[in-house]
This record gives structure tokens, sequence and C-alpha cells, in this order.
């Protein structure tokens, strides 16, 4: 069976980079609905209006095997920082990543990762495994 078809319904734990070099993690909850997604995100708000509180957004977007595609739309009004951003991003095979791009309509850009919750401590745990 391909891993890819299995459903993306969870919390996924992420990062998204500017080509600065800032990077944002975030924590995204996903529901899959066959080839719709949506959910919501939460990530510390480093840039704006009121760095050092907490944004959140509504995710709305759909997937095709390992094509996952998505827009976040904050719930913050405002500048740029606030503005509808689109991601793009690949399904790795077993399911447990999605890593891509994201750009939003003024031509900013960077590249994103998602992690499954919880795949991270059992990554962990069979490295030290691995070792005994």
């Amino acid at each position: 069976m391909d891993e890819r078809k299995g459903s993306l319904t969870g919390i996924w734990n992420g990062l998204y980079s500017y080509s600065s070099g800032l990077s944002v993690t975030f924590v995204a909850t996903l529901i899959d609905s066959g080839r719709a997604l949506s959910g919501a995100t939460h990530e510390p708000n480093v840039l704006g209006t009121r760095p050092g509180g907490t944004l959140y957004a509504l995710l709305s977007g759909s997937r095709q095997g390992g094509a996952i595609s998505f827009v976040k739309t904050y719930d913050e009004p405002g500048p740029r920082f606030y503005a509808p951003v689109s991601y793009e991003g690949a399904l790795n095979g077993d399911a447990t990543e999605i890593e891509g791009r994201w750009r939003i309509g003024d031509g900013t850009s960077g590249k994103f990762l998602m992690i499954r919750s919880g795949d991270q401590a059992l990554a962990l745990e069979a490295k030290k495994r691995a070792k005994v």
C-alpha cells in the first residue's frame, strides 16, 4: 500500500524559513477529507504589530497523491506580514513529512518542513535502539 494515500489528519510540527535566514516554528492541525485539506496553525509572532504574541491562522487546500497545497489565512488583519500564504509541498513515502516552498503575493517566499507529531520521538527512539 502506498503510505501517501493514508490520512494526514493530525498534529504536525513545522518550520518555515525566509531567504534572510529567519526561521519560524509553527504547529498545524490538519484535517484530511480525501482530496480536501483544512485545519489551523499557531506560531509565535516574530514580525508585525505584536512581537512576542501568538498568531493563529486557518488552512484550506488539497492533496493529490503526494502533492500537497494549501493557503494559510491569518486571523490577524494588517500589513503584508498577515497576507494569505500559499504552500506547495511533497509528502514523503511514509507520510511523516511534508517539505516544500511557501510564497506571499508580493513575491516573498521561502522553504518549509512539517513533521507529523510523535514521529520525532519515534525516530529518536529508533536511533537510540540502533546504537545499543
